[in-house]
Order: structure tokens, then C-alpha cells, then sequence
């Protein structure tokens, strides 16, 4: 083991530099490694990634994988999706731990317990209530959903955990998308009016008896800031100036972009639909720029027009945190036998949250 290299001794390194660096520790390192990729990362990252996909389809590689080290450039709840998942038995690193998730950040355990104990006053929750978090969320909330036989969800399966969750109990308590509970309860029939907005700012969630009692699905009041910065308008917009075109927006965009997109799906879902899409047909997409700006040049050549629903530039930020410089100092320090960045999960936690997530996998298996 030699002494840890420090970040400020990559951070003036320009891409090319970084990118040289990275692969030759690839190389070094074969298969004690594997680098998982979400799909939002910016492209001078994500082109070095082993394994891409949705938070689901990494959730599945990272219990798969044999490799002694997960490089996860992601955000912070996928991280330690990964070593729960993985029972602590690899190191999992986070390039940069300043990579969350602002809507994570829109739920904590207090708040949830808090929710939780104003509705115990109103009736049992653990009789009537599922809870069921959305896969970005910390580690915690997933635990708080184990304790409580609740379970975690993606956007890719949030219509097949609701059905399960409805199986077990009459309502859900869904955190901390109220958009992605929304509209995937709309697809399941669950008119707006049976599904309510739980405020943790306010006492009882701001909301009255009644509309606790009648509720099918309570949702926080949490969202996406990426998107977020889509609108009805941009679509109509689009609809004058390509009559033919077609929509397809992530479930995270709110009930009226959703009722106004044709297709709506995760990530791997949009991903999908429209490589498969017959030459000729133009494409407004609502989700992530850097997925969009791939996805755009990848069906270019096929006849594909795919254009960003927004006219403002609106990527994650806190994915766009990860960049060449911190994978390369990861990376560089795994070659020098010293793990940096590890993320682990206490077992107190982790065991509850393995409960919700291993909920998760069957119901999508």
C-alpha cells in the first residue's frame, strides 16, 4: 500500500490526461473492478462505464457482480444501494461524496417518522398502510420501509410494487416522488382525487380526517429538479411545429406533461421505444440532457430526429459532479491499494433496507 494520492493532485488534469490515466488503471486493476454508469452522467465519464442502465438495472448488476471493487458514478443512494446489496462484501466507492440527490433530500427519517406517527393517530399503519420509497432515497428510509413491510421501487416497477403493496394493505405511503406515485397510480386507475399530497411541513400533512380516510396513495410532496423544468406549454409548442412528432416523458415529469406525452416510461423504457422508432419520426423527450443528447446522436443515423423537450439547458447537477478527475484519482489509489470514498451502509441499517430491496427484486423477477 503506498500513501493515499490527493484529489487536489488530479483536479488541473485536463480529460485527455484523466482519460489515459483511467483506462491504464483499468487495465491494471481487470476484473477486481467494475465501474457501473447511470444514465445521466456526463459523457467523459459514462463512456468509461462497464455496466449502464437505470437505477434498476444497476441495483441487478451490483448483486451480480464478482468484482472486489464497485466504482459507482452515480449519486449517493446508489452507492448504497450497492453495498446493501452486496452485504458489504465489496468496496463500494462514490467518486465524488458530494453527488446526491436533491429529491432524496426532500425525505428524511425524521420526517417520515413524524408522518408515520401523525397517521397512527388516525388509524394502525402497520394494518393499513404500505410504505413504499422510491429508490432515491437514503439508505434509512429504505431500512424505516423493511421495519414496516414496505419496499422500495424504480420508476421501472413502480406499477408492479404498487399492485404488491395494494395486495398487502389498502393504502400506500409513497416518498419522497409525489409525481412518479401519481402518475403510475393513474395508469393503475386510482382517480386524483383518492390520491393525496402529505406535507411534511405542515401538521397531518396539511391535510384533513377525510382526506387521510379516502386516500388510496399518499404522496409526499418531494420532486425532481431536473424535471421539474418541463412544461404542458413546450409540448403544445412542439405540437404546432411538428404535427406528426411524438412525446415521451419520464413518469418523474408532473400530471399534465404526462397526460400530454404520448408515451411515458423510465429511462430504460424511453431508451427502448425510441431506438426501436421507424425512420422518419421526430422525438421530443423529456428526461435527463445528457441521456437525451446521447440518445439523439446514437438514432441519427437511422433517420431519427430526437430533440430535449426544454429550451434551457437543465442536467443533473449533482450527477454532473462526478467527472474524470475524481474517477481518475479513484482509481489510481485502487492501484495503489488504498480505497477511497467508501460508502458502507451499517448493518442495523442495511439489514432492514436489504428486506425492502430484495422485496423489490422478486416482485420485479
Amino acid at each position: 500500500m503506498s500513501a493515499v494520492l490527493k484529489i487536489d493532485q488530479f483536479d488541473l488534469l485536463d480529460d485527455a490526461s484523466c482519460d489515459a490515466r483511467i483506462n491504464a488503471a483499468k487495465r491494471i486493476l481487470g476484473g477486481r473492478l467494475a465501474i457501473l454508469g447511470h444514465h445521466y452522467q456526463r459523457d467523459e465519464v459514462f463512456k468509461h462505464a462497464d455496466y449502464s442502465g437505470d437505477s434498476l438495472k444497476l441495483s441487478q448488476l451490483a448483486a451480480q457482480t464478482d468484482a472486489e471493487y464497485i466504482v459507482f458514478c452515480g449519486v449517493h443512494f446508489m452507492a448504497e444501494v450497492a453495498d446493501i446489496l452486496t452485504f458489504g462484501r465489496r468496496s463500494v466507492i462514490l467518486p465524488d461524496l458530494a453527488a446526491g440527490c436533491s429529491m432524496a433530500d426532500m425525505a428524511n427519517l425524521v420526517k417520515v417518522r413524524k408522518c408515520w406517527s401523525e397517521l397512527s393517530e388516525l388509524l394502525d399503519p402497520d394494518e393499513k398502510v404500505t410504505p413504499v420509497t422510491y429508490i432515491n432515497s437514503a439508505a434509512d428510509l429504505k431500512g424505516f420501509c423493511g421495519e414496516h413491510g414496505g419496499i422500495v421501487c424504480t420508476s421501472s416497477n413502480a406499477r408492479a410494487v404498487l399492485e404488491w403493496s395494494f395486495g398487502r394493505r389498502e393504502k400506500v405511503l409513497f416518498f419522497p416522488d409525489q409525481h412518479l406515485g401519481r402518475n403510475t397510480g393513474l395508469r393503475m386507475g386510482i382517480p386524483l382525487e383518492q390520491m393525496v399530497t402529505w406535507d411534511f411541513a405542515k401538521p397531518q400533512g396539511g391535510l384533513t380526517v377525510d382526506e387521510i380516510r379516502d386516500a388510496k396513495i399518499i404522496l409526499w410532496k418531494g420532486f425532481c429538479s431536473v424535471h421539474q423544468m418541463f412544461h404542458p406549454a413546450h409540448i403544445e409548442k412542439f405540437r404546432r411545429e411538428v404535427p406528426q412528432g411524438l412525446v415521451i416523458s419520464h413518469p418523474e415529469n408532473s400530471y399534465e406533461v404526462c397526460q400530454a406525452s404520448d408515451y411515458v416510461g423510465s429511462t430504460e423504457y424511453i431508451l427502448r421505444t425510441v431506438r426501436a422508432a421507424a425512420p422518419g419520426s421526430h422525438w421530443l423527450v423529456g428526461t435527463e440532457l445528457n441521456l437525451v443528447n446521447r440518445l439523439r446522436d446514437e438514432v441519427k443515423a437511422k433517420g431519427v430526429t430526437v430533440q430535449f423537450m426544454s429550451p434551457m439547458v437543465c442536467m443533473c447537477s449533482t450527477m454532473f459532479r462526478t467527472d474524470p478527475q475524481h474517477l481518475a484519482w479513484v482509481l489510481e489509489n485502487l492501484v495503489a491499494g488504498n480505497v477511497v470514498n467508501q460508502i458502507r451502509v451499517p448493518e442495523a441499517i442495511a439489514k432492514p433496507a436489504r428486506l425492502a430491496l430484495d422485496l423489490m427484486l422478486e416482485v420485479v423477477d
